[in-house]
């Protein structure tokens, strides 16, 4: 069983755009620049638009965040995102989701200039990506795939299984994995929680994709022997014996389902942080497309 380090290649992504940004500083060029609305005081919310600031800090983007009262109505949020549509200094466009409940999410992200669109979210977007066209994949399913690239897992003919149908994750990851592209190019199935048994499509999986949001839900029966596990899960389960109250998991039963595989990603550790990872290369391919 070899552990897939999403942390290291994280940092190895982030290296070798912080050296394209500083050849860009070098040749005296403008760098990308990234801007993250965030709308009210969601904690989460909070956390991670200060990781990705702190992200494009380190690496030498342009980096700025929007921050927007609670009250915020869907026109005042509508005329941010377009002033930074037509603000040349900034390359991509991430609206923090979710957004409070007086504003329509999809009117936000179908605002925001597709070529903006580093969030992969736009319909544009999505569209060009089941035709097969060069686009923006969302974060994490590009995080994914570029971990079976990096660690040269196989993907060509085999059976990829994603238990999640998301628009974020297992929609896009299903996608991905069907173009007929290097690190793809596979046969997929997506399952979710209409299946009558679940097992039966795990347990034929060559990569299973778990991204359902209930921890610890795939058990070591529902793998087989050399299988590679993605596990996309972040969940907070309480934990007494932690000074926080919980600790983070999977929705994969690591423990039991480990030895069983061939490649597996820890949770946390694993998908993770090539989440932000994958941003920051969105951002650097917005930035390169527009010509600047």
């Amino acid at each position: 069983m070899i552990l897939i380090d999403g942390k290291k290649v994280s940092s190895e992504i982030r290296l070798e755009l912080k050296q394209k940004v500083d050849n860009l500083k070098a040749e005296g060029k403008s760098v990308p620049g990234l801007v993250t609305i965030l709308v009210g005081e969601n904690p989460a919310s909070k956390s991670y638009v200060s990781s990705k600031a702190k992200a494009c800090e380190e690496i030498g983007f342009l980096s700025k965040v929007e921050k927007l009262p609670e009250t915020t109505t869907e026109e005042e949020l509508l005329s941010v995102v377009q002033s930074y549509n037509t603000n040349p200094d900034y390359h991509g466009i991430l609206v923090q989701l979710p957004v409070p409940k007086q504003i329509n999410e999809s009117k936000i992200i179908d605002a925001i200039a597709p070529e903006k669109d580093v969030d992969g979210f736009h319909p544009i977007s999505v569209g060009n990506l089941v035709i097969g066209n060069d686009t923006f994949f969302p974060c994490t399913p590009a995080g994914i795939q570029e971990l079976l690239k990096r660690y040269k897992i196989e993907t060509k003919g085999k059976h990829v299984v994603v238990v999640g149908r998301s628009n974020i994750v297992g929609k896009p990851i299903a996608n991905i994995m069907l173009q007929k592209k290097e690190f793809a190019n596979a046969i997929v199935t997506v399952c979710h929680s209409a299946a009558s048994d679940l097992k039966q499509y795990t347990l034929s999986a060559d990569i299973l994709i778990a991204a359902i949001g209930v921890p610890n839900f795939i058990k070591a029966d529902m793998v087989k022997e050399g299988t590679v596990v993605i596990d996309v899960g972040i969940n907070r389960v309480e934990d007494s014996t932690q000074a926080r109250g919980y600790r983070i998991v999977g929705d994969v039963d690591f423990e039991n389902v480990a030895p069983k595989t061939s490649f597996i990603t820890p949770v946390p550790g694993g998908v993770g942080p090539m989440t932000i990872a994958m941003l920051l290369q969105n951002t650097f391919k917005a930035y390169l497309k527009s010509g600047k």
